[in-house]
């Protein structure tokens, strides 16, 4: 089958690139004091939506696969959507269907997981995020993998919980540890929580971005180094009676003691479940686990225990990290990317290291590296190292730098970049912090499209999820929630709507929001690129927002 697109009647119109700009974090909030989208000052993005053509785009729950509307979405599934330009069944939902079905349980990396603890009387190692924000796991999961290695006659399950306080609120930790040590221990008393700490300081690390949080996280999971505790539901008590404030993404790694000693360090024999299924915060972790070259895993790890490791699903698949998975992943064929490169379009991907992945590997439909190398360039701007709320401009306007110089210097049909920072700010929590995030976005787009307009191109404006729309609790009412005389911050996506506007400066009236797409979502994007190219969209995809006038 033929991956090259079929040209239309506006192919030509137009002499510049269409270009995709991802504003992440940027959702359609409701009207209430926590809307930092709302409160910023953003003349470019108003202006735009007063005077261009502009949708509302669903951008979570089964608009962008997941296994219900209450799911919020996320940078991994938005970005396969926008990509792949059609909705695939993501890993929340893939996971649940093959718990229900028997089909993890039956299928062979379980069943060599549990074969090597029966074989040598060895400890289960169940690591991961510890909610239910459904975004990189789910405590349900975990109860099922412990609840089926009782079943098959395991003597001992330690769960290693990475804190969450970011898909979910932002101290709700002790509504997670304390009835899951509860529920664990009459499962059996020698199953328990063995370590943990907070997603942002230690094993979540994303794309090389800061290994030094692997390295922290690799002494207190297998080494069993650390400050010791009796429970983590203890631990967490204790760190936030010594330091106030301090949100459950950021606690210090522990590790809990029986008698003494640390329950369960990870050694010889024993196997390893990392029960996250999102790859993007699980490939450095399992590159520590698989016995990789020195070179890949760039700290001291001091003793590399022989284990039986499996990942929840594949994190890499270019890699096949790592080689033992519970779940298949999604198949995600004939991306946007592909199609483009078949018919010999240039293209340019940008964005900082927290989102580069996202605007590639996310974008091509989990596959790393280029399509065509000859056809395709790729810009990552390194990241900061430190919270995010402290340089909420994080690099917009090195990005854009980089994409008008890239423009200016050769010709591109398509570009998609990502501005990070109403994502990774709204996650601190910070409202202020989050609102300047939004107005660095404003600030870089006033500057991006007027280039874009020299080049006589076309730019979509959107944004895969929600996040700093939404920066406080909300009550039943709708108002604000206090937690100790002040807002009780949110720190995880929104369920609202994103935009899509049309930056298109030479726009005579050629085309239309077609009203029969009723709920078009983030997929539908691909097809509204390829419209404002020339091209036909293949067939299958999700339709395009516009139509001919």
């Amino acid at each position: 089958m033929s991956k090259s697109l079929i040209k239309t009647a506006f192919h030509g119109k137009r002499t510049g690139p269409v270009v995709v700009v991802v504003m992440d974090g940027v959702g359609l909030g409701p009207d209430y004091a926590g809307n930092a989208v709302k409160a910023a000052c953003k003349p470019t993005l108003d202006g735009l939506m007063a005077s261009s053509v502009w949708t509302r785009l669903n951008a979570h729950g089964m608009a962008v696969g997941m296994p219900s509307d209450a799911d919020m979405g996320n940078s991994e599934v938005g970005h396969n959507a926008l990509g792949a330009g059609r909705v695939f069944d993501q890993g929340a939902k893939l996971v649940q269907q093959a718990i229900d079905s028997g089909a993890l349980f039956a299928g062979k990396g379980w069943q060599e997981i549990i074969a090597n603890c029966l074989a040598k009387k060895s400890t289960l190692h169940l690591m991961g995020l510890l909610s239910d924000g459904n975004v990189h796991s789910h405590i349900n999961h975990v109860k099922s993998l412990v609840a089926d290695a009782k079943k098959r006659g395991v003597t001992k399950v330690a769960v290693h919980a990475l804190i969450d306080g970011r898909d979910v609120g932002e101290t709700s930790a002790l509504e997670y540890t304390e009835p899951f040590e509860a529920w664990i221990s009459s499962v059996d008393t020698n199953y328990g929580i063995a370590s943990g700490g907070g997603r942002m300081q230690i094993t979540m690390d994303r794309y090389d971005a800061d290994w030094s949080m692997v390295e922290r996280g690799w002494r207190v999971h297998v080494l069993g180094e650390g400050r010791q505790f009796p429970s983590a539901s203890a631990a967490v008590k204790a760190f936030r009676t010594e330091k106030p404030g301090t949100i459950d993404q950021d606690l210090p790694g522990f590790v809990v003691e029986r008698g003494g000693k640390p329950f369960a360090p990870i050694v010889d024999g024993d196997s390893v479940v990392f029960f996250n299924f999102r790859g993007d915060r699980a490939v450095e972790i399992s590159k520590a686990f698989v016995g990789l070259s020195p070179s890949a895993v760039p700290f001291d790890r001091v003793r590399i225990p022989n284990v039986c490791y499996a990942g929840m699903m594949t994190y890499d698949g270019d890699t096949n990290l790592p080689p033992r998975i519970l779940v298949t992943p999604p198949l995600i064929d004939r991306t946007l990317g592909e199609y483009l490169v078949a018919s010999g379009v240039r293209q340019l991907a940008c964005s900082e290291t927290q989102k580069f992945g996202h605007v590639t590997y996310f974008w091509n439909g989990n596959r790393s590296g280029y399509l065509d190398k000859s056809l395709e360039t790729y810009i990552e701007v390194p990241s900061d190292r430190i919270s995010f709320d402290q340089r909420p401009w994080m690099k917009a306007a090195e990005i854009t730098d980089a994409v008008i110089a890239e423009l200016q210097a050769k010709p591109y049909g398509f570009t998609r970049l990502n501005y990070a920072n109403a994502d990774m700010v709204g996650h601190t929590g910070n409202f202020d912090a989050a609102r300047l995030a939004v107005e660095t976005v404003d600030l870089a787009l006033a500057r991006l499209l007027p280039a874009i307009k020299a080049l006589g191109g076309i730019a979509i404006v959107t944004a895969d999820h929600g996040n700093a729309d939404e920066m406080y609790e909300m009550d039943k009412k709708g108002g604000v929630k206090v937690e100790n005389n002040r807002p009780k911050s949110k720190t995880s996506h929104t369920l609202n709507q994103v935009p899509a506007i049309i930056y298109d400066p030479q726009f005579t009236g050629e085309y239309r929001l077609d009203a029969s797409v009723a709920k078009p979502g983030l997929a539908n994007v691909a097809a509204t690129a390829l419209f404002l190219m020339g091209y036909q969209a293949p067939e299958g995809y999700e339709r395009s927002f516009l139509a001919p006038a």
